[in-house]
């Protein structure tokens, strides 16, 4: 069984990733929806709740773990690889490497949380990867929390997407990194925007084969047992609203846990 978390509805873009990749495998996804959003929380309480999640998630047989959230990634999957030796973890982390590589103009952009922004090993993966490329780190504070709310395409927050995004464009930004797991389920607002001449990175279906590779799709049943901290009916009715269906069509539990 492979687990999957995040804070929220985010980590739901890569689960319908790895759900895409592995059909027959059995799958966990559990939202910490009674600490989200992850982005705005200091770097210790982060990596408490990973480590915490994590091991929940270990005792209940899953292996490997994917941290389906850039913040958590960021601040905290090396500690929780330390935390479970035994286990593969794999990561969610910004699309830097991609969108330094296939840049023609050499100027990208990231947009990510808050904590995301200023975490250290953001700061790597820009030095190692796009040393000779500029890039600029965009935070987007509520991004986020528009997402959880289902309704992300309010008039007042399409003209904020609209305030991050020309600018960069109109800038030369040809690469626009979305550098946490809510902002895939943004893609119809920002595409747009780009007016063909920036691409969008996401992570999401190389961390899919990253998971094939390490568990297989076991000739299991397919299920997606569904589970959150608080509201788990709010994650359930959350599948067809951000239209993934094929991942409701898995779901045979939905449950309350406290990790």
């Amino acid at each position: 069984m492979i687990g999957v978390f995040d804070s929220g509805l985010g980590g739901l873009s890569v689960l319908a990733a790895i759900a895409h990749e592995l059909p027959r495998t059995r799958l966990t996804y559990l939202a910490d929806t009674a600490h989200l959003p992850y982005g705005d929380k200091p770097d210790g309480f982060i990596t408490g709740r990973v480590l915490a999640i994590g091991r929940y998630l270990a005792d209940a047989g899953c292996a490997p773990i994917v941290v389906a959230c850039n913040t958590a990634t960021t601040t905290a999957i090396q500690a929780l690889r330390n935390h479970l030796p035994g286990i593969p973890i794999v990561g969610v982390e910004p699309g830097v490497k991609p969108a330094a590589q296939g840049s023609p103009s050499g100027r990208i952009a990231v947009l990510v949380t808050e904590t995301t922004a200023r975490s250290r090993r953001l700061a790597q993966l820009i030095e190692i990867h796009a040393a000779h490329v500029e890039t600029l780190v965009v935070p987007c504070p509520g991004w986020a929390t528009h997402v959880e709310t289902l309704q992300p395409d309010t008039a007042d927050f399409r003209r904020e997407v609209e305030e991050k995004i020309r600018p960069l464009v109109d800038a030369g930004v040809d690469r626009i990194v979305l550098g946490c797991t809510h902002y895939a389920f943004l893609a119809p607002i920002i595409e747009p925007l780009l007016a063909g001449r920036a691409q969008l990175i996401d992570v999401a279906a190389a961390v899919a084969r990253q998971v094939l590779r390490l568990h297989g799709d076991a000739h299991v049943d397919g299920g997606l047992r569904l589970q959150a901290t608080a509201h788990p009916e709010r994650l359930a009715a959350a599948l067809p609203a951000l239209e993934l269906q094929a991942l409701a069509a898995r779901v045979v539990a939905v449950e309350t846990v406290s990790p």
